[in-house]
């Protein structure tokens, strides 16, 4: 089916008290698992790709970016396409061309003025060509170079009335925040601040997105969903699936040369875990 938008998917699930997935893809294998899984479940679904999946294709956005395209219209669900933790400028103008529908415009590690006057920059540059874009606030940590951080520590957390003359002043389209939650977290330990969930939830009026998730229970992630999370991203949690798939794989098959084998296998498992973690954001 025809490309559809972040912005019409999250707005949907802000509207219906859901939340809709969002997933990092590297390879070609990552964007097919992510369809498939979401197919599986008959559920939307976004594709998000990284600036720093793009620095690991050589710096080369088009390549990834017109294979989800083609992917995504081959659906049979609706599957938007996001241009995720954006840093640099001349990475978020090419988004459109590329077929992006939205941009996560990252200016987080700034001080809070920078932020602000950089995301407003690029919010009034990608409005005036039709892209929806969220931004981040408080510090989530692990991503983009940036060292883990205890995410319970005085400061990290997203301040409510901060968040709300920060997303007034900016004209972001939705905000990702900082509940407790650690980028690249490669256990599901983490906790969130449900209470803290619940003031940001009341006190805007743009969709939450949640960042990090890969290192959350099950339980939490339908709760952050209850609490008002309307995008989950996850990216970590599909890479271990992949590699503890291939790695059993070429444990069992030492004679294998033929990459096909273990990328199938590791694109299968990719494949469960979309339908699972979708199963669980839609769960009563």
């Amino acid at each position: 089916m025809p490309l559809t938008t972040t912005g019409e998917l999250v707005g949907r699930a802000a509207t219906d008290g859901s939340a809709v997935a969002s997933f990092n893809v590297i390879t070609l294998e990552h964007i097919e698992a992510v369809i498939a899984g979401a197919e599986s479940v008959n559920a939307p679904v976004v594709l998000q790709v990284s600036e720093n999946a793009v620095k690991f294709r050589y710096g080369r956005l088009l390549p990834l970016a017109r294979a989800a395209v083609a992917a995504a219209e081959r659906a049979a669900v609706p599957v938007a396409l996001h241009l995720d933790h954006v840093q640099s400028d001349a990475l978020l103008r090419q988004a459109p061309d590329a077929g992006f529908g939205s941009v996560m415009y990252d200016a987080a590690r700034l001080p809070y003025a920078e932020n602000l006057a950089a995301t407003r920059a690029a919010v009034d540059w990608a409005h005036a060509r039709g892209l929806w874009i969220e931004a981040e606030l408080g510090e989530i940590g692990g991503k983009g170079g940036r060292p883990p951080l205890d995410a319970h520590a005085p400061g990290a957390r997203t301040d409510p009335d901060q968040a709300r003359a920060f997303v007034t002043d900016s004209g972001v389209d939705a905000l990702a925040v900082a509940v407790g939650t650690t980028h690249a977290m490669t256990t599901r330990t983490a906790a969130l601040d449900h209470a803290l969930l619940g003031r940001l939830s009341a006190a805007l009026d743009v969709p939450l997105v949640l960042h990090g998730s890969s290192g959350l229970p099950d339980t939490e992630l339908t709760a952050a969903v209850g609490s008002g999370i309307a995008k989950v991203n996850i990216g970590t949690a599909l890479n271990i699936a992949m590699t503890g798939a291939i790695r059993d794989f070429l444990a069992a098959h030492p004679e294998a040369v033929d990459s096909r084998g273990y990328l199938t296998v590791g694109r299968e498992a990719m494949t469960r875990a979309v339908a699972d973690i979708i199963g669980t954001l839609t769960a009563p």
